[in-house]
Parts: structure tokens; sequence; C-alpha cells
């Protein structure tokens, strides 16, 4: 597909470092694409990716750190090389055998976040483990093998319906994850290409098609008329919406792991349990505008769908359905979260139809990003939450941004910063939200 390929095939720890340094070489002065593709045996140790060689003789961990080789090798190389885009993809996860808390961070590989013009992809979940397949391949490269022959292989759309048939084939006990930094698109056999955005002209007329295939099936109880969907919409509006209905019926099987913050990260994620709490102060930027107080209440949660006081109707990972404050309901549910693992790095995107009040009818469209883990202090004390910018824009002309600051596994924000803008522009809503207390219900 275009790249000059070094093959080095059960290699000894000599035998790679010299291939990675022949392709840095290569490389170097180019600003080219790096790609290291590595199928063998892998392992993590204190909070590092290691390559594990056939010479290596890993009696104890020390030993990991003299005998194996660290994928940051790997990625400082492609760095100094001057590359413009680095794509590494590890079919690599298997069981740590000195997993014992101190000197190592668990099973499978550690999460990473992805260096700035670089793709991260990984066989199965961080901490998890993946199935060797029983074919020429393994289960993951299997898929990958076959996206990568499309005539059009664009890279995110290759590993998100990679991701969707193994966790398919796997029955949910594998599911590939991954991590970008790309401000490109990525074709596999054409090379790097500028983001083209849709006018919103094009975007109707995708959102149409895409609606109406969505429409044929947002009442099936079938998970795999939800997997053929994303398969032929991986990059759609309509995605988060999906993969949520994918996670209410056929939960993924795989460990929680942590990350290096210390958040746990569940395979399910369980976001909203009756009897979780939060009360609220809403301060305005308007100087005359008083201060209000609330409280948000889970009543009930079944069949994936949540319901609040107040009549507020969500989806379990956190899509709105009905906000009962506005009056408006949306088809298909607006999201707020991701719907998969909510780790720094994750992008999103949706389209829905915002049907008002008064009945009124128009498209609504969203971006949001999980941008860091901080501490932040609210009235209710002082926390690790995600921190998640968002955007939004509708058919009537109006837009706005947020900041919010999440719990992890949750779906309340502790705090949230909104500005929404008019088309009549003289109009402008400006608020901040704090959480004064909040109870979560025990998992």
């Amino acid at each position: 597909m275009g790249f000059g390929v070094i093959e080095v095939r059960d290699a000894s720890k000599a035998q790679m470092l010299e291939a990675i340094e022949r392709a840095n070489k290569q490389l170097q002065g180019k600003q080219g694409v790096g790609m290291l593709f590595y199928a063998g045996h892998g392992l993590q140790l204190d909070w590092h990716n290691f390559m594990v060689p056939v010479d290596a003789k890993l009696k104890s961990a020390k030993d990991v750190l003299t005998d194996a080789v660290d994928i940051e090798v790997v990625m400082k190389g492609f760095q100094s090389a001057g590359n413009r885009m680095n794509i590494v993809v590890l079919d690599a996860c298997r069981d740590n055998p000195f997993a014992d808390g101190k000197t190592s961070s668990g099973k499978g590989l550690a999460p990473l976040d992805a260096p700035t013009g670089t793709f991260l992809a990984y066989a199965t979940a961080p901490g998890n483990v993946a199935q060797d397949g029983t074919g020429k391949n393994g289960l993951y490269t299997g898929y990958l093998l076959k996206e990568l022959q499309k005539p059009t292989a664009k890279i995110e759309e290759v590993f998100k319906r990679v991701r969707f048939a193994v966790r398919k084939e796997s029955n949910g006990a594998q599911v590939p994850w991954e991590t970008t930094s790309l401000e490109d698109e990525f074709i596999f056999n054409s090379g790097i290409k500028k983001i083209v955005k849709l006018t919103d002209e094009e975007k109707d007329k995708a959102y149409a098609i895409e609606k109406a295939d969505w429409d044929k099936i947002k009442e099936s109880k079938e998970v795999n008329d939800y997997y053929a969907f994303v398969q032929k919409y991986p990059k759609g509006f309509l995605l988060q919406s999906a993969m949520g209905v994918i996670d209410r019926l056929s939960a993924a099987k795989l460990a929680t792991y942590k990350d290096r913050s210390g958040i746990e990260h569940a395979a399910v994620q369980t976001r909203y349990r009756v009897g979780d709490e939060i009360e609220r102060v809403r301060t305005y930027a308007e100087p005359n505008k008083p201060p209000e107080k609330f409280k948000i209440r889970v009543l009930s949660v079944a069949g994936g769908i949540v319901s609040l006081n107040g009549g507020t109707v969500l989806t379990s990972i956190g899509e709105t359905v009905y906000d009962a404050g506005t009056g408006n309901s949306y088809d298909p549910p607006t999201p707020f979260l991701p719907a998969d693992d909510l780790a720094v790095g994750k992008k999103w995107h949706a389209r829905m139809t915002l049907t008002t009040k008064n009945g009124s009818k128009n498209w609504e469209e969203k971006e949001g990003k999980v941008v860091a883990i901080e501490s932040i202090t609210v009235p209710a004390g002082t926390f690790q939450a995600f921190k998640i910018e968002q955007s939004w824009k509708n058919g009537w002309g109006n837009w706005g941004t947020s900041t919010s600051w999440t719990l992890p596994n949750s779906g309340f924000a502790i705090k949230v910063i909104v500005d929404q803008r008019y088309k009549d522009t003289t109009r402008r809503d400006s608020w901040t939200q704090e959480a004064t207390s909040i109870k979560l219900a025990a998992k």
C-alpha cells in the first residue's frame, strides 16, 4: 500500500532494535508516515508496554526492562525522525506473569495517550487479553487485513469496523481499542489527505439517508441489526446511538482497568443507578438574574432508559431523550458523553432531529471531546473528573459551547459552563452550574 516495509519475524532483541533504527533512518527528515505493526507476545510494566523478543528470558519483573523492547523506543524514534503522522498497531495483549501490584500495573497492555499526530490501536482494551484465533492470523489482524483491502481504507473507518467485527465475533470478550490525535485524514492506499468538512447541504443529504436506515432498526431487539448499521456508517451521525444499543443488548465481557490517574474503567458503563442524586446551583452571567438551586435524582433505570425527577428521560449511556427543562425531545437521543469508555482523547459527533415543546422540528448537530482528567473543587468537594468540551448548532441558526467536568463511571457533571448563542445576535445565555452535594448509589 505504498509503505517501505522492514519485516522481522521471530526476532531477537538485537534484531528488533536494529530494524527500528533502520526504519528511523529511512524516515529521517521526509515528513512521512511511520507505522509499527507488531503481532506477538506483549506485556505492561510500570505503565510501559513491551514487545517480547524470542531470546527474552523473563524470570522476574526486572528481566522485562533488560530483555524486552519498550514501545516507547519506537514512538520516540518516529518523533525524532520528524514524521508527519505515526500509526502504531499492537496485536500483542497477553497475560503478564509479574502482575504483583508493585512493579506492574496489570495484565494486558497499559493505556497510553497518543502523542500529537499519532494513531494508536490495540487488539483489545487495556488490561485485557486478545484471542490468538484459529487461522493464519489472530482474530484482530484477520479483520484488519480485510478492511485494508477495501478501495478507500480511511484509517478511522478501518479501525472502527475492525472493532465491531471483533466484538461481534468474540461475543463481547474482545473489544479493540484506539486513541488518536490525528489532525489529518489518512487513507491507506493513497496517503495523507486534508479533512474536508461537508457543507450543511451535504450533511442534510447524508443525514437523511442514514436516519432512514436508523428508523428501520431503532425498535429492533436484534443486536446484529446494529452491528450491520455501524459497519455501514462507521463514522456516521448516529454511531453513538448504535453503540449504546449494542452495549444494552450485548454487554462487553471485559475486565476493568485502571489508568495512570488511578481511575477505574469499567467494561460496561454503569453511569446511572437508582438513588443517584446531585444538587446544583446555577449562576447566570446576567448581573440581575439570581442563582437557581435544583436537585436531580435517578428514579428508575430499566431497559436502557433512565428516568429522572421532573420528567427528564435519558439513555443509560447519558443521551437525552427528553429534556423536561426545555421541553425538547431528540430522535435519536442527543449524546453528552461518549458511548464507550470515558477516557482522555475520546471524540464523538452526532446529528439528530430536535422537536420543541410547540412541535417545531429541525436538525441539531453536536461534537464533543474528552480533553483531560483534572482535580476540580466545587461546593460539594474536590474530585477527579473528566473535562469534556462540546459544541453544538442547529438548523435555526443557533449555536453554543459547553465545558463540563464529569465523574468517572457516572453520568453526572459536577460543574458545567455553558454559552448559548442565537441567530438573533442580541440574545445570549451564559451560566455556570456547580454541585453543592452529590450522592451515588452503590454499584
